[in-house]
């Protein structure tokens, strides 16, 4: 059975039909946990957030620089076209640097979640490039937000990965296993940042 449903998704993907099929990702999950009051408020707020997306950097020579470099990095996992690169880096950017968090490390995250499939699905249902979990919309969204939407799942991905960051203290290595529902183990946060240090680092 399972020989059958890897060699029709090798089809499919040959065919170029895949894109009309959610992907299966083998992520983990985030684990439901009661929010306080005052953080529930501030991750609605996140979410809410809905300013047009743009590259956040000092200087805007830098910001193309990257974009141009990123983009050629990105075409391994996405093979359309320059302009759908770039807007998706740009997104991710932008979501990354409002919740604080390094871009690249980002990067490497949805690389490890979804390897950059916008309608992966997880065999516990996260959803997205980020693998989020359809609970969050009950405490920090709303239930008709899509999840497969690029720039909503980003910002729901972000915002609770910079949630848990504060949960650690600021260890990442432990926010990262968090996000995957894994505390306690290295295996996921070894992942992440393998992928960064291997296809994401950047010096500027």
């Amino acid at each position: 059975m399972t020989h059958s449903i890897l060699t029709r998704r090798q089809l499919l993907l040959t065919t170029g039909a895949a894109l009309a099929f959610p992907k299966i990702a083998l992520a983990g999950a985030q684990r439901e946990e009661t929010l306080a009051d005052d953080i529930a408020s501030v991750m609605r707020s996140s979410i809410a957030h809905a300013s047009p997306p743009q590259l956040v950097f000092a200087h805007s020579s830098d910001g193309q620089r990257w974009l141009n470099e990123m983009s050629v990095r990105l075409s391994q996992f996405i093979k359309g076209s320059e302009l759908e690169r770039r807007r998706l880096l740009t997104y991710i950017q932008y979501e990354a640097t409002r919740a604080d968090l390094d871009v690249q490390l980002i990067l490497g995250l949805i690389e490890v979640e979804s390897g950059f499939h916008q309608y992966a699905v997880s065999g516990v249902g996260a959803k997205g490039l980020m693998q989020v979990m359809p609970f969050w919309q009950k405490y920090i969204g709303k239930p008709e937000h899509n999840l497969f939407d690029v720039r909503t799942n980003l910002r729901y991905g972000c915002t609770i990965l910079r949630q848990y960051k504060n949960l650690e203290n600021s260890n990442i290595r432990n926010a990262l296993a968090r996000y995957n529902g894994s505390l306690g183990s290295d295996k996921y946060p070894n992942a992440v940042i393998g992928a960064w240090k291997n296809h994401w680092q950047w010096g500027g």
